[in-house]
């Protein structure tokens, strides 16, 4: 009989051990599986919610401000998140999340009134996903020394899945179940799942005996510290980092791509059926695009880890870009198709190169400050560009200024990320030598 043994430091199936990091992976995967999804999913439904016909009749500016707002609050929040979970622990932080999300999938599918959906969507949902997107991610980059990017591409591709999932329980399910339990299905199973899947999550590998996956085995096993000297690490850290350029410009990159893309998120559905595809074929539309980055978001890490964060986000930001053309001439169903491919590969090049770019760029640190500041720019950037996309075009009446918008932003990041030096060198490899300064 093979043996199996469950004991986190211990793990093991017959003979092959197995390190704890990668049941860590495994939960982190399965949260932001469940709690993401509804943040672009929903775009599904913006021609539902701004038909008259169905009880809401919202203008296009009106839907996109639910959306910016939801990703205002993750960047105003996304800092203060990343540092309570640098300072306090993971687990903690990741608790409130979960109730935040359940409470919010819920009262989401009561809503009437706009103003209800701005502060259950927007600014409940905003907070969730500012600590689940902030905290897990940087969380599993604390369990791998080796592997890192291979176990940043399945908590990426995976959080696709959801999306792609809770896309068809929406075209699939919406005329029997309803607006209120499109969101409660997930709101309820999923918020049950999280919960019990906190129970097995640990803040790091020090807590359970463990050194990160490739770690030496010299290496001392020590706890991160969650005491007055780990406030003094971290803000000693980050004001180091914040002395590199490089520290800006990834907030810059963060913003511009994702004010590219979140554009094309929100409205590619309402484009499509613009331009006379039926709900169904745009929906798809929106399916294969995020389809596409089941695969790409799951190589990009392991790519950019071998080539480098730089040669990544120049790819990337290139097929986020130029595909746009595509649809600003051809209205083609094909011509949709195509793009979402092509732009799905862009689009899934940015966010998972963040974690790796930083320990390209800052070494073997915690990322919660980090990646916190960086999704300022990410939060901004997917927070107001359907705000600007969705007056323009209210005041023109067509969706070709919004693609504009959206080719605009792209370019942009596209030249921040040729300003970035070169990933092969630690830019402030001596920052622990400021501590010295700093200890009372």
């Amino acid at each position: 009989m093979l043996k199996v043994d469950l004991r986190p430091a211990h793990l093991a199936i017959g003979s092959q051990r197995i390190h704890y990091g990668w049941v860590i992976v495994a939960i982190a995967t399965t949260m932001l599986l469940v709690t993401s999804s509804v943040r672009f999913a929903t775009a599904a439904l913006v021609p539902y919610l701004s038909d008259p016909a169905s009880g809401f009749g919202w203008s296009y500016s009106a839907i996109s401000f639910a959306f910016s707002l939801q990703w205002i609050v993750l960047a105003i929040m996304s800092p203060y998140v990343g540092w309570l979970g640098d300072r306090y622990g993971i687990r903690r932080i990741l608790l409130l999340g979960i109730f935040l999300f359940i409470a919010g999938m819920l009262l989401i599918g009561t809503m009437t009134n706009l103003w209800q959906f701005y502060l259950y969507f927007g600014l409940l949902l905003g907070i969730a996903s500012a600590i689940f997107g902030i905290l897990l991610v940087s969380c599993v980059t604390l369990w791998f020394r080796r592997h890192l990017g291979l176990a940043l591409g399945a908590v990426w591709s995976f959080q696709a899945i959801g999306v792609i999932a809770h896309i068809f329980l929406i075209g699939a399910a919406f005329d029997q179940l309803g607006m209120k339990w499109v969101f409660w299905l997930p709101g309820m199973v999923g918020g049950a799942l999280i919960f019990l899947l906190i129970r097995f999550f640990y803040n790091d590998p020090a807590e359970i005996g463990l050194r990160p996956l490739g770690a030496p085995r010299d290496e001392l096993i020590e706890k991160l510290q969650n005491d007055e000297m780990a406030k003094i690490r971290a803000r000693v850290f980050l004001q180091q980092a914040q002395r590199t350029a490089t520290f800006w410009n990834l907030i810059n990159i963060h913003c511009w791509g994702c004010m590219g893309h979140q554009i094309i998120n929100v409205l590619v559905v309402a484009i499509a059926v613009d331009c006379g595809l039926s709900l169904g074929a745009a929906a798809g539309v929106l399916a294969v695009q995020q389809g596409t980055g089941v695969f790409v978001r799951g190589a990009v890490p392991v790519v950019a880890e071998r080539l480098g964060c730089k040669t990544v986000w120049v790819v990337g930001m290139s097929l986020q870009a130029f595909p746009l053309l595509i649809i600003l001439f051809a209205q083609d169903t094909w011509a949709f198709y195509v793009f979402a491919i092509l732009f799905g590969v862009g689009q899934s090049c940015e966010v998972p190169t963040f974690q790796i770019a930083n320990r390209q760029y800052y070494g073997n640190v915690s990322q919660g400050s980090l990646y916190g500041w960086q999704n300022i720019g990410g939060g901004l950037g997917m927070g107001l560009a359907p705000v600007f996309a969705g007056i323009l075009w209210d005041m023109t009446n067509t969706y070709v200024g919004p693609l504009i918008l959206s080719l605009s932003f792209s370019l942009l990041g596209l030249v921040s990320a040729l300003l970035l030096p070169s990933p092969r060198s630690r830019l402030i490899p001596d920052w622990e030598k400021a501590l010295t300064s700093a200890v009372p």
